[in-house]
């Protein structure tokens, strides 16, 4: 999954805690990208842009092991550490970093992407400082769940809502044959047209309003016998109306009849 604007803040809120939590001058960061790549997209405590924008693939540098191996990893001197490969040793030493950590951001147990700490002289960084870092990678990998949980829960939601139109849209059709009053009849199916109003019926295939109004329960969920009795017709009448459809909308299914019929601007 892809980094939006909010997921940049929850990481740029990470490095600040992180550095005031360690006392180390420099922190920087970022998620993952589509393939085995993290990008480097905040900075803080940085004297340079050497670093912004780094795409850290996969095993290589010490951000790389840290996505293969999924755990914080620490080396004291970059440049001449035995632990890791070399291939962002010149923007590392643009900005003058020796002693660096790196540490994970998990989420259901997929690396989302790495927080670094760095100190400009070659010193041993201790468990607590690990520790802290720990720590606000946690903050990040709490905020990223709650934020796709929410997405979750939104689309749930839209898919709900998109269910009682097309409830309400078959309700609405199966009523308006049996109001006698024309005018009122002709309200009815205007408010029925409102429900596919993002859609234009397609000129190539041209359904009759009973048609509309069977495929519109079947799109409902309905049997063939409830819709004959929400219509007001035997079930017989039912399959013939749906038999029809079928035919036009070159479906072989209820099914395919419905996916068609949206397809074409027939039903929500």
């Amino acid at each position: 999954m892809t980094a939006d604007a909010s997921d940049a803040v929850e990481i740029r809120n990470a490095l600040l805690r992180l550095r005031r939590a360690t006392g180390l001058p420099v922190a920087f960061g970022g998620l993952m990208e589509a393939g085995q790549r993290m990008r480097i997209s905040e900075l803080s405590g940085t004297a340079t842009h050497a670093l912004r924008s780094l795409v850290v693939t996969s095993g290589n540098g010490l951000g790389g092991k840290t996505l293969v191996l999924a755990r914080p990893c620490v080396v004291t001197d970059y440049s001449v550490s035995r632990q890791i490969s070399h291939e962002y040793d010149a923007p590392v030493a643009v900005e003058g970093l020796r002693s660096v950590l790196a540490v994970p951001v998990v989420v259901r147990h997929s690396v989302r992407g790495v927080l670094y700490g760095a100190l400009r002289t070659a010193l041993p960084l201790g468990g607590r400082m690990l520790d802290e870092a720990v720590e606000a990678a946690r903050d990040v990998e709490r905020a990223l769940v709650v934020r796709e949980e929410a997405r979750t829960l939104a689309a749930e939601g839209a898919a709900g809502g998109r269910e009682q139109v097309r409830e309400a849209h078959a309700a609405l059709r199966a009523l308006a044959p049996k109001i006698a009053d024309p005018e009122l009849r002709a309200e009815l199916l205007d408010a029925c047209a409102l429900l596919t109003a993002d859609t234009t019926p397609s000129d190539r295939v041209r359904l009759t309003p009973r048609e509309v109004d069977v495929l519109a329960c079947v799109a409902a969920g309905a049997t063939n016998a409830v819709t004959a009795e929400r219509l007001g017709v035997t079930p017989e009448t039912v399959k013939g109306y749906l038999r029809s459809a079928m035919r036009k909308l070159r479906a072989r299914t209820r099914g395919e009849a419905v996916v068609a019929a949206r397809r074409a601007g027939w039903l929500p």
